[in-house]
């Protein structure tokens, strides 16, 4: 079978993730391009990965036959980048949050069924080993009752890292620490407590000079009875220090740490099996870095949902469910108060005059 032709629009920080992957890593892929607004990004990328580089999408697909788009750019400009990619008959890519607004993420998801191609999210720490391990758990009722679900993210982010672009920490291409760094968190949040009934939050900017918030706090009751609390700092100092979730049940409790949730720490239930503590000793090592390994695991999904029709782990429509929490969340910090899921956003700032 073909390989499936990648091509990444958008040559920043997150996209040597990609252009690694894609270059032998993923079997069946084969990265045959990139583009960028600003020419020398696209040039050092192409160059240091072998591959031919355009200032624009428009001259990239009328010389390059590619599959999907990766689209890599600033998050307030994935809605357009994505309908724009859909337009081509190209299978869309899109690194998290999807979207900022839930308008734009419809119109994502809109645009993708019209022109029949493929929309995938990147959610790349479901695939880590731990995570995996702990949705199996779920699935199979290992828990019984759930009873509280927390994520943390205390990661560092001092202002030389805002300042390397002008979107970065603006309401209207970025947003803050809920948006960029604990969206993964608070995706993997959901993914194990189930839908969301209600939020309350607050949001501050301690150590930085950006719109957006660097620290954030919020509680969830979830529909099933269950809590959850989220934890989420770029002010932490010297040094990142965890990003982590645990989900406790009657019946047992879980925590998964490291930088990238990848780190298994407690692995206990009321009914152990003869696998629990093979899973605690060889799920126990953690990634060097805040991306963690999953984006193979991410692409290789994409590769086979595109050759053989699978079904993708994180379709547009599921990828809209941490986004709908998000601007929940933005709207609690707004207004003081607690806000209900599946709501229309009146005070949430996130991609406004973007």
């Amino acid at each position: 079978m073909a390989d499936v032709r990648f091509a990444l629009m958008g040559c920043g920080r997150i996209s040597r993730k990609h252009a690694e992957a894609l270059s032998g890593k993923v079997e069946g892929a084969q990265l045959v391009a990139v583009c960028d607004l600003l020419p020398e990004r696209a040039r050092a990328l192409g160059t240091q990965y072998g591959v031919p580089f355009y200032p624009s999408l428009e001259e990239l697909a009328a010389r390059e036959e590619i599959d999907v788009v990766n689209v890599l750019t600033p998050s307030g400009l994935h809605a357009r980048h994505t309908v724009q990619v859909a337009r081509l008959h190209k299978h869309v890519v899109v690194e998290k949050p999807m979207a900022l607004t839930l308008e734009d993420a419809d119109s994502m998801i809109r645009e993708c069924d019209l022109n029949n191609v493929r929309l995938f999210i990147v959610k790349q720490n479901r695939y880590n080993a731990p995570v995996q391990l702990l949705r199996q758990a779920v699935e199979s009722g290992r828990f019984g009752k759930m009873v509280l679900g927390t994520v943390r993210v205390r990661w560092c982010r001092r202002q030389e890292y805002y300042d390397q672009d002008s979107w970065r920490g603006t309401w209207a291409f970025d947003g803050g620490v809920f948006t960029n760094q604990a969206s993964h968190h608070i995706d993997l949040l959901e993914w194990m407590m189930g839908d969301v009934d209600s939020v309350f939050a607050k949001t501050s900017t301690r150590l930085v000079r950006i719109e957006t918030e660097d620290t954030g706090v919020a509680t969830l009751k979830f529909r099933n009875g269950a809590l959850g609390v989220i934890e989420a700092t770029t002010a932490t100092r010297p040094k990142d220090l965890e990003g982590s979730i645990s989900i406790l049940g009657e019946r047992g409790s879980v925590e998964i740490a490291g930088f990238a949730v990848n780190q298994m720490r407690v692995w206990q239930f009321q009914d152990q099996t003869a696998e629990d503590d093979r899973i605690v000793r060889e799920a126990g090592a953690s990634s060097p870095d805040v991306y963690g390994s999953g984006h193979i695991a991410f692409l290789h999904n994409v590769v086979a949902c595109i050759q053989h029709r699978q079904r993708a782990l994180v379709d547009g429509l599921e990828g809209r469910k941490s986004l709908e929490l998000i601007n929940a969340m933005y709207e609690s910090a707004e207004t003081g108060k607690e806000v209900p899921l599946r709501f229309s956003p009146q005070k949430c700032r996130l991609g406004q005059g973007a």
